[in-house]
């Protein structure tokens, strides 16, 4: 470690992403040691971790939205971010200052000592640390990576949640449901409940719930989202019905996201107001999840949605939600994504495709991934070196009552983000 500090929260992202010869180690046993030195303890008075393959964000989004309606102190912990490293730290909905971060960044160098951590380590560390000092009756955690080996896994949560499993991060996880579902069970704690998003989870995840003695409480199962009309739908268990309007994140897929947070929240036995329920489902908001912009008459959307499970829930949203004219998409990919896999689930709800380049060690250029889309329809795309330029080719071939869907990864949505915020 050199002597000077970084001083600026710009100079310590720069420094934590040396700070380990790998950018993905996983293992616990360093990060633990690290938040014992750091004497790290509960991050807030209640914790819930919401690990699993797509919905994580949303997910989170919805616990942090009805417990903050219900006038609790919560802290956020998420990543990736979209444009600032921020984002990933919130506490009451605000985003954390540069001089909080550094502040958690140096707690950190000093407990570390020689013990190697990488860039998502570092920045877990810091996250529990300003938590621990806010004095949170909530801390909402997204697990990064799998769940068993992620550095989230070393808080023992009060209620766990598993959104979906499905394929993705492959080399690190399994190829496999059921492989990759024994890596997103092991944020699950003995006789502690589980919140099960999926109606149909894999065995493997089950299984560890039975085998841990935990509270197994599923979709479909223990607990029901129903449409009721198209303003409304009904969350109910076996003891407790509400009436709820449709989230704001409007795709079909968010009323199951929304479902699984209200069920853990009652899972935390806590009393929750009933009028909290409501605004927090029609409160919550995520940059970057079907996130609508307006352009000359052309509704552009963005998604970070990057595997063919999320692939699937983007075409379901587009088909409930047609437009007159075509929809054009704009879509880059890192280059170990089954993007032929994304491809054929929205292609059905596509009239056009731009396929454009990513920079970075897991980008590709667009004649890369193009190569990759031989048996899809997006063969014949038009292709584009950057998402901007992609975006631009897109809208230049849109009218009125078209639509624009620009998708594939948050680094995609990050560079397309700021300059259709900055068109207004």
């Amino acid at each position: 470690m050199s002597s000077v500090r970084p001083a600026t929260l710009e100079q310590w992202l720069t420094h934590i992403e040396q700070q380990h010869p790998q950018a993905i180690a996983m293992g616990l046993d360093r990060v633990r040691e690290v938040a014992a030195r750091l004497q790290l303890g509960k991050p807030g008075e209640h914790t819930i971790v919401v690990g699993g393959t797509n919905g994580k964000g949303s997910t989170v989004a919805f616990i942090e939205s009805i417990a903050r309606a219900a006038g609790w102190k919560v802290g956020a912990y998420t990543s990736p971010h979209l444009l600032r490293y921020n984002e990933r730290v919130r506490i009451d909905g605000v985003d954390a200052d540069d001089a909080t971060l550094v502040a958690g960044f140096n707690a950190v160098e000093d407990a570390r000592g020689d013990t190697p951590l990488t860039y998502f380590e570092y920045g877990t560390l810091c996250a529990l640390w300003i938590f621990q000092q806010a004095g949170l009756d909530l801390a909402v955690l997204e697990v990064g990576l799998g769940g068993r080996l992620d550095a989230v896994n070393i808080i023992d949560a009060d209620v766990s949640v598993i959104t979906t499993v499905d394929i993705d991060h492959a080399d690190w996880l399994g190829s496999d449901r059921e492989a990759i579902g024994e890596e997103k069970a092991g944020i699950i704690r003995g006789w502690k409940p589980v919140i099960l998003g999926e109606t149909d989870p894999p065995s493997s995840v089950l299984r560890r719930a039975y085998v841990l003695g935990a509270n197994a409480i599923r979709g479909g199962s223990d607990f029901f989202a129903e449409p009721i009309d198209a303003q409304h739908w009904s969350w109910r268990d076996v003891s407790f019905r509400i009436e709820l309007p449709q989230p704001a994140l409007w795709a079909p897929i968010q009323r199951t996201n929304a479902a699984a947070a209200i069920a853990a929240l009652r899972a935390l036995d806590k009393p929750v107001p009933e009028a909290a329920w409501a605004q927090g489902v029609a409160d919550a908001q995520v940059v970057g999840r079907l996130q609508s912009f307006q352009h000359e008459g052309v509704e552009v959307l963005l998604d970070v949605g990057h595997n063919p499970q999320a692939a699937g829930a983007l075409a379901a949203a587009l088909q409930a939600k047609p437009v007159t004219g075509r929809t054009f998409a704009v879509y880059a990919a890192l280059v170990d994504k089954d993007a032929p896999g994304v491809v054929q689930a929205l292609q059905a709800q596509v009239d056009a495709w731009y396929l454009a380049g990513l920079e970075g060690a897991r980008g590709q250029t667009a004649a890369q991934l193009r190569d990759r889309l031989k048996d899809t329809q997006a063969h014949g795309a038009e292709l584009a070196d950057t998402v901007n330029a992609a975006l631009q080719a897109a809208l230049a071939q849109a009218g009125q009552g078209d639509r624009v869907l620009v998708f594939g990864s948050f680094h995609t949505v990050a560079e397309a983000l700021p300059a259709l915020r900055s068109a207004g």
